[in-house]
């Protein structure tokens, strides 16, 4: 019972509110929180640790900056100068918290926690989380986005202003074409969509509807993309149809023939889609935070007596707040 007790205090008081600290105010303290977030998500894992075990001292004795809009969160220099954001960090604690502060009280809903926590990272460092979450760590933010449906509230947020309605409002033509540019990562699946880790996706808005294209980020599938892109219509719906999931949005691709007047001047015409394709893929959309998307993508076959199948593992998309709103990519 005190063991518990002490837990609950814990997520109530902290930086990543999951950590008994006190709030972040002198480098004594950021020290303190940093030696606590688990390290397992970082690629060199046990190393990492060491070596921030060993920069303790240093932090304490001032190596911390503020020098740019981007460090006004506190950060830790590594020895190897790799620098290391403790708001980035909150909100890997809260899709891994360590065994023993696990929260036990029922009304615990992380999807609140990293909803604020991912606002808190500015939005030129979102993009970090692409590489910062492991295929592990974004099936845990798939699973957490769910408790949004618990939270009446929560469940009307959006990810994106474009698919929200705001960027029509502040333009205030309907007809405009809007625009917006988001960065992806996955993993595995089979051949050919295993060859494809990372990708470019832009949703657009035309005559009161929302579309959107796929787009390769290496040369060989950007020239794939471009002969044959891959377009999809946006649609709103509760689940996800072969598990019955919660979502709040499916990309449906569709035969991939959109209206060549829907598309954005500059982007390729509508061909049909290649296999996989072609064969009724849709991927669900959850959101997780201000600019921040978990999707699992589907093949759920053409054929009515086909078995749905994940085309991979669950995709991170974050939006890319450097992008102009450019033509063909």
């Amino acid at each position: 019972m005190a063991a518990t007790a002490r837990t609950s205090a814990a997520t109530q008081n902290c930086n990543c509110s999951l950590l008994n600290l006190s709030r972040v105010t002198h480098h004594s303290s950021i020290s303190r929180q940093f030696i606590n977030y688990p390290l397992q998500s970082f690629s060199k894992g046990v190393r990492l640790g060491k070596l921030v075990s060993e920069q303790i001292k240093a932090v304490n004795g001032g190596k911390t900056l503020n020098t740019s809009p981007w460090d006004e969160k506190p950060f830790v220099i590594l020895p190897n100068r790799k620098k290391v954001y403790l708001d980035e960090q909150d909100v890997v604690t809260i899709l891994d918290p360590p065994k023993e502060l696990t929260p036990f009280d029922p009304s615990y809903n992380p999807a609140s926690y990293l909803w604020k926590k991912i606002s808190d990272i500015p939005e030129e460092r979102r993009h970090r989380l692409l590489y910062l979450l492991n295929p592990r760590l974004v099936k845990a933010a798939w699973w957490a986005a769910g408790g949004r449906y618990d939270d009446a509230k929560l469940a009307k947020l959006s990810s994106s202003s474009l698919l929200s309605g705001d960027s029509n409002t502040q333009t205030g033509d309907d007809n405009a074409v809007s625009l917006e540019f988001w960065n992806c990562r996955k993993s595995g699946g089979q051949m050919p969509v295993a060859l494809i880790g990372g990708f470019k996706k832009a949703l657009f808005h035309k005559d009161g509807r929302v579309y959107g294209r796929l787009i390769g980020e290496s040369l060989l599938s950007r020239i794939a993309t471009s002969f044959k892109p891959l377009y999809f219509t946006v649609k709103e719906v509760a689940q996800v149809m072969p598990t019955e999931e919660p979502c709040d949005l499916a990309y449906d691709f569709g035969n991939g023939l959109l209206d060549r007047h829907d598309i954005p001047e500059g982007f390729p015409k509508p061909e049909k889609h290649p296999w996989p394709f072609n064969d009724q893929v849709v991927i669900y959309i959850r959101h997780l935070g201000p600019g921040v998307m978990v999707g699992q993508a589907w093949q759920e076959g053409v054929a009515l007596e086909q078995v749905p199948k994940k085309l991979c593992k669950e995709v991170l998309m974050v939006k890319d707040y450097f992008s102009a709103s450019q033509g063909d990519q």
